[in-house]
């Protein structure tokens, strides 16, 4: 099994390169679904956030309040704390059996938005870095989410820099141009992969 970590920052285009992957025949372990995943009602997950935020972030219709969580956790370093502690775990538990379900031969790539953040590149045998230039993340945000400049900033400003993801990446896909120009590049990284996986197994 070879273990890729993908990551990017936001607008950079990583759910792209991580749809394709997935086509090529990726194992897809998307962190930011989990995320989603562990705190649906019912769960042990979405019961430990409301014993540590309080039923106020419940929507009425007992899911969780995304926004409203969100307002709080963002302007409290504390609160933001106290939530990764309930949810990272979870994660961490699901894609490692997400990742074990996938069989010896797989490429797991993990689709991880903080790993830079969160010192996680280690886990993997090599992390792919989706890279674009900051005034092009901004350009997509504003063009295709429909953030306001300023939030679309805030958001860019509250991940690691660009250079701070370079420097743990062993795989760099450049997606500043055109997404026409992205498919071949990912569909080279995929024969890497692949290469690079049969060299394991064979080893």
């Amino acid at each position: 099994m070879l273990k890729v970590g993908l990551t990017g920052g936001i607008g950079a285009g990583k759910s792209e390169v991580s749809r394709l992957l997935a086509g090529y025949g990726a194992v897809v372990v998307d962190a930011d679904r989990i995320a989603r995943e562990v705190v649906e009602p019912g769960t042990p997950g979405l019961a430990a956030v409301v014993a540590a935020f309080g039923e106020s972030v419940l929507a009425p219709d007992g899911t969780l309040d995304r926004p409203k969580l969100g307002a709080i956790v963002f302007a409290d370093q504390e609160k933001l704390r106290t939530l990764n502690g309930i949810v990272h775990p979870l994660v961490g538990a699901r894609s490692a059996e997400l990742e074990a379900a996938a069989g010896p031969d797989a490429i797991v790539v993990h689709d991880v938005p903080l790993l830079t953040e969160n010192g996680l590149a280690p886990l993997y045998d090599l992390v792919v870095v989706v890279d674009a230039a900051p005034e092009t993340q901004l350009a997509r945000l504003i063009a295709h989410r429909g953030m306001a400049e300023d939030e679309a900033k805030a958001r860019m400003a509250a991940q690691a820099t660009r250079e701070q993801r370079l420097a743990v990446a062993d795989v760099v896909i450049d997606n500043d141009g055109p997404l026409a120009a992205l498919e071949p590049r990912v569909r080279e990284v995929w024969a890497e992969l692949t290469d690079r996986a049969a060299a394991a197994a064979g080893g």
